[in-house]
């Protein structure tokens, strides 16, 4: 379901339920960490999985999340910015994409939901939150 605005979150939840959907993917935008709280409210309203692209969602409530290492960008920045200062041309430097992902798991969250994560998942998250 796409949601556009702050405004389509019900309706689109409503459609989500109605749809049978499983499970919803949270993508990272503005919009979506702007509305963070409304989200996880609504994913535990309707006993939905959920899984997110931050580890603030999960940390706040929401089941699991898995993407990049939110604080590797900033020590590849501080490397990248050493390179220029020692006289690098910032157009030499070649375009980097995230190396380290982590997948953090709510258990707290799943309880709530009635969901039970089989061990062979949890074994593989980095981080448990109880």
């Amino acid at each position: 379901m796409e949601v556009t605005s702050a405004a389509k979150f019900e309706s689109a939840f409503s459609e989500a339920i109605k749809a049978r959907s499983n499970a919803l993917a949270v993508i990272l935008s503005a919009l979506f960490t702007s509305q963070q709280k409304r989200i996880l409210s609504l994913a535990a309203k309707h006993r939905l999985p959920a899984i997110y692209t931050r580890e603030e969602f999960v940390e706040n409530g929401g089941l699991m999340s898995y993407g990049a290492d939110q604080d590797e960008p900033f020590k590849r920045i501080a490397v990248m910015i050493d390179k220029i200062l020692k006289g690098v041309k910032p157009a030499d430097i070649p375009v980097e994409q995230p190396a380290k992902f982590e997948f953090i798991v709510n258990l707290q969250a799943a309880k709530q939901i009635g969901l039970t994560i089989p061990p062979n998942v949890l074994a593989r998250a980095d981080r448990l939150i109880k």
